[in-house]
């Protein structure tokens, strides 16, 4: 089959086509082919040399994909859909391929209502932001969440679980323009990171309460401004690192405010977790999607072969949700 192998360590260019042998699915292993693939800010990351694959995983990158199951393994859960049937998956890595496996509690079936190309687009997006907002963060109705980098894929996803949810949902972004379909997506305010300050903003929206859960992609860059904007029992849920790993907190602020700063991530989790996890997604955030509340964000799809032109769009900050790649 053909994949898209990284040569060496670094830029787009370090990207190509290459041979691979087809993976054969094991005991309860499920054997996709690939119909979509969708492009993360972590393959970004592992490309560069700074997020290798765990252990086990495929050394190309790939988080997520949509496709049709092509064979399952011995003793595969008896509750998979059959040969054929349409289904997304959550990968440890590997998902640049025309052929994928993967444990089957990693599995969905696709939701219904959204193309199945465009499906790939949700795996990865919609494990972190429920795993994060409502079993970590414990997101509830009514409350003001802040999503750091509304335009992105995670952002995208967490604005329409957010609304869907019940929350009032406030985000950052870049520019008029995607200030604008954060909107429409459904947050009732949109702070221009480029020209406003998002913790005056914030406390002026909320009469002073500031934000309950606030999901943040930036890491160091924003940790003391993340606890001036959180409320009073508020959740700060770091997820991303992209300007910075370490910053200063005040730790007498976090105090007066009983508030709690926790970060996760997905990729790392044992396999048993990422069942959990999916499972809880094909539970809550499903039909979400198959009545609308929730939709993929794709800006693009690309063919596989274009994987280096799909992330220099993704490095330019060219991109409002997701890029998928179409073998």
């Amino acid at each position: 089959m053909q994949v898209v192998k990284i040569a060496v360590p670094g830029g787009p260019d370090v990207l190509s086509m290459a041979d691979a042998a087809e993976p054969i699915p094991g005991p309860g292993e499920v054997l996709i082919e690939v119909v979509g693939a969708g492009v993360n800010n972590a393959d970004l990351l592992q490309r560069a040399g700074r997020y290798p694959p765990p252990a086990g995983a495929p050394a190309w990158p790939g988080l997520e994909v949509s496709g049709r199951v092509a064979a399952v393994g011995p003793s595969a859960h008896a509750a998979l859909p059959a040969s054929g049937s349409p289904v997304v998956a959550l990968l440890d890595g590997g998902g640049y391929a025309e052929r994928v496996v993967v444990p089957a509690g990693q599995v969905l079936p696709a939701p219904h209502g959204v193309d199945l190309v465009d499906a790939a687009a949700l795996p990865e997006a919609a494990c972190t932001v429920w795993s994060t907002l409502v079993t970590a963060a414990g997101l509830r109705s009514g409350e003001w969440l802040l999503v750091h980098g509304g335009s992105g894929g995670i952002g995208t996803l967490a604005v329409q679980i957010g609304v869907a949810l019940g929350a009032r949902v406030a985000t950052t972004a870049g520019g008029p323009e995607r200030a604008e379909r954060c909107r429409a997506l459904g947050a009732q305010v949109v702070v221009d990171h480029r020209s406003e300050d998002f913790v005056a903003r914030l406390r002026e929206a909320t009469d002073g309460h500031g934000a309950d859960v606030v999901l943040d992609v930036i890491g160091g860059a924003y940790l003391q401004r993340n606890v001036d904007v959180l409320a009073t029992g508020g959740r700060l849920a770091v997820i991303g690192l992209q300007q910075g790993r370490r910053g200063e907190l005040d730790l007498g602020a976090l105090l007066t405010k009983r508030a709690t700063v926790l970060a996760t991530t997905l990729r790392s989790r044992p396999a048993h977790e990422k069942a959990a996890i999916v499972a809880a997604v094909g539970d809550h955030v499903w039909p979400m999607v198959a009545d609308g509340r929730v939709r993929p964000v794709v800006q693009d799809r690309l063919p596989l072969a274009e994987a280096a032109r799909a992330h220099e769009l993704m490095a330019a900050g060219a991109v409002f949700g997701k890029l998928v790649l179409v073998p």
